[in-house]
């Protein structure tokens, strides 16, 4: 039995991490849906984290996942930061407020938070993955030492080649069309941007683990897809940002049911990396003239919150982080276990194979 097998997946499908609307109701039902749940906890330190799986495992017995960022630390550039919090200071006066007069980094890199590790190897998650990279072997084996199955998350051939030789158990083949940080190690480096379709064949054709094909992937026709590609699972994460579980706001559901959804944008105004959200008013700015580069990731988050927490104090929800694939017009309402089940049909449909019972 490989290390992805272990998982025991009735339905072929992954809920994605997606940091702050991820939570331990959603990857609960998920799991006891018969797919793999899901929480993301690079943006919480290691206490906040050690709760959530509590509240997982307070809910389900079943296997779930724990998602960290491995990000690079950002290089802190003085006047690059003073450059961008001018170039925003005008959006900050028009919501009375003035902006940022430093910016932070607000929360660690996993290489760099020893704590989360201690507290990972105390609760021992059953599956962990990693996202924008791989933490060094010595990360790697204190976790496989818990009994952990490993998933990484790669957007090209390089990226899986890296994983396979790290000891990932599988790896998450990130298409351009999906929602939130793209996972690519280097972002300076250049990005292939290539779709879920020709990435998921292209690792399982010439790559060693099993793949999991992520991006754009809405309903069961989308993970027969997949299926047939030779993944072994999908993983959909705008799928369940409008399930009553998810920590998703008023203002982002309804964005997400909005015209915004067929206009999804890649840019990395909001956080410093390359990430996919619903057309609003943060992604307009891109189109702007004299745009200077912004700090690094995760700096230009800093400022992104602040004044995304400026605008909605005035009522002014178009600055919101709303991350959303591709395939967003085709998000549903319901709770998440009703859409697995749904899911779960659809494929079967699709497939006209039914899927066993092994709950």
């Amino acid at each position: 039995m490989s290390g992805f097998d272990r998982i025991g997946l009735v339905v072929p499908l992954i809920q994605a991490p997606m940091a702050g609307v991820s939570t331990p109701a959603m990857a609960a039902a998920v799991s006891e849906a018969g797919g793999l749940g899901s929480i993301g906890v690079g943006a919480v330190d290691a206490s906040v984290a050690r709760e959530m799986i509590a509240g997982i495992r307070e809910r389900t017995a079943r296997v779930f996942n724990v998602n960290l960022f491995v990000h690079p630390a950002p290089r802190r550039d003085p006047a690059r930061e003073d450059a961008w919090r001018g170039w925003l200071a005008p959006l900050f006066a028009g919501f009375g407020r003035s902006a940022p007069a430093a910016l932070r980094a607000p929360y660690k890199s996993f290489p760099d938070d020893p704590e989360m590790l201690d507290m990972l190897r105390a609760v021992r998650p059953p599956v962990v993955s990693f996202h924008f990279g791989i933490p060094s072997a010595e990360m790697v084996l204190a976790l496989r030492e818990t009994g952990a199955v490993l998933l990484a998350t790669v957007t090209s051939l390089d990226e899986a080649r890296a994983a396979e030789d790290a000891g990932m158990d599988a790896v998450v083949a990130q298409g351009i069309e999906a929602g939130g940080h793209r996972g690519v190690f280097d972002p300076a480096a250049p990005d292939d941007a290539l779709g879920v379709l020709a990435l998921t064949r292209l690792l399982v054709r010439q790559g060693r683990c099993p793949v999991i094909a992520a991006g754009g992937i809405m309903d069961g026709a989308g993970i027969a897809a997949a299926l047939d590609l030779g993944a072994v699972a999908a993983q959909l994460g705008t799928a369940f940002i409008l399930c009553p579980e998810s920590a998703a706001d008023t203002a982002y559901r309804a964005a997400l049911s909005g015209p915004g959804a067929f206009h999804t944008r890649l840019i990395s105004l909001i956080s410093g990396r390359p990430a996919r959200a619903l057309a609003n008013r943060f992604t307009a700015l891109a189109d702007g003239e004299n745009v200077p580069v912004p700090p690094d990731y995760p700096v230009a988050y800093d400022a992104g919150k602040a004044l995304h927490a400026a605008a909605k104090a005035c009522g002014e929800h178009g600055f919101g982080a709303q991350w959303a694939g591709q395939g967003a017009p085709l998000a549903r309402a319901m709770p998440a276990a009703r859409l697995v089940a749904c899911l779960r049909e659809e494929l079967v449909a699709a497939r006209g194979v039914a899927l066993p019972d092994r709950r």
